[in-house]
């Protein structure tokens, strides 16, 4: 199976290369509301006032999730951390980016802050201290037939909410899927780990990961879906293991928050996942054993559909995946039909069939 369009490819000389993905960033009418739920997936205050929410997973960094007071919830973009001053100085000069400056946000260190081509805000950072990591339970020993572990003491995971330890990844639906791609690739040295493409060949979703070299990186720290609107779809959270992920939908359940999908294992990345919304219906997910690539892997190419995203566990349901249909949207919908060279009626025909 082959692309019939030029992205998602490597770039032969990116600008910069992102090392790890560092925080997203939200907007919220209700402080309190956003802290409850997170506070609930897992993730830990440190800083709260009225007009910003940082939080935290157990990992060396200050903060991975950014909430800013704001009258309409929305997302607003994320973090990527370089490697050096060097790296910002080069991000600087692409059209739009802002100077180099200093980072008022714990870890300090320097900033620049861009604007990628679907709209969102990216911020290449370098020179961040680190933060002293925090205590999370180990992984709990497993009994399989050909290795017994455990004798005479029994499996008791604590009945609390998840331990997130990271910020794994992000998932995001353009219009302008082609030119996004490019521009990740290009700036940030993003390698498609995995590609889903439509019936035609054309791609409807990559899967990215950072080039680290040799040394393993996630199968994917950003996803780049095609839909009909610039939208955040998702982003993933690593927990320690599988009875983790199960403890987490069973503390989440109790709490009476809304369940999106799962427990199951992707096929693309091979994570056993769990999907959560929050108070706003934006998608977050718990995983554990996620694949890891080096860079010499090569990019493989799949046939998208709902059956393609889990090997076990409930398919992907209708709803996960179901557009938010509003004035604006659909007003957004027509305007880039007429616009967009990625957007085209017969690819939204083909897209909701898939996914009916």
């Amino acid at each position: 199976m082959k692309l019939t369009t030029a992205q998602p490819a490597r770039h032969p000389h990116p600008t910069t290369k992102a090392l790890a993905l560092a925080y997203l960033i939200f907007d919220r009418p209700d402080l309190d509301e956003a802290e409850h739920f997170l506070n609930d997936f897992g993730l830990r205050t440190v800083l709260r006032n009225e007009a910003l929410l940082l939080l935290r997973g157990t990992g060396a960094a200050h903060f991975c999730y950014v909430v800013r007071q704001a009258p309409k919830a929305r997302f607003v973009g994320f973090g990527l951390q370089v490697a050096s001053r060097a790296d910002l100085d080069a991000l600087a000069k692409i059209s739009g980016a802002s100077d180099v400056e200093r980072s008022d946000l714990p870890g300090g260190g320097y900033r620049v802050r861009l604007v990628d081509p679907s709209g969102f805000r990216i911020d290449a950072i370098a020179g961040q201290a680190p933060a002293a990591t925090l205590p999370y339970r180990a992984p709990l020993s497993f009994n399989s037939i050909d290795a017994t572990v455990r004798i005479n003491e029994t499996q008791r995971p604590p009945a609390a909410a998840a331990e997130v330890i990271r910020l794994g990844h992000v998932v995001l639906e353009l219009v302008d899927y082609q030119e996004t791609c490019a521009w990740y690739t290009r700036h940030f040295g993003f390698i498609p780990s995995d590609v889903q493409v439509l019936p035609d060949g054309s791609p409807a979703v990559a899967f990215m990961r950072l080039d680290l070299g040799n040394m393993p990186a996630d199968h994917h720290t950003l996803a780049l879906a095609q839909g009909f609107v610039p939208t955040y779809s998702h982003s993933a959270y690593e927990l320690v293991d599988a009875d983790a992920v199960g403890m987490g939908q069973r503390v989440l359940r109790d709490k009476g928050w809304t369940h999106a999908w799962g427990i199951g294992r992707h096929i693309l990345g091979s994570q056993i996942f769990d999907y959560w919304q929050d108070p706003w219906g934006d998608k977050h997910e718990h995983y554990c054993d996620g694949d890891l690539f080096t860079a010499d892997e090569p990019t493989g190419v799949h046939a998208v559909s709902r059956e393609a995203m889990a090997q076990w566990g409930p398919t992907m349901p209708r709803s996960f995946t179901k557009p938010r249909f509003t004035p604006s949207s659909l007003a957004a919908l027509f305007r880039n039909l007429r616009r967009s060279p990625d957007l085209t009626m017969n690819k939204l025909l083909t897209l909701a069939k898939l996914f009916a």
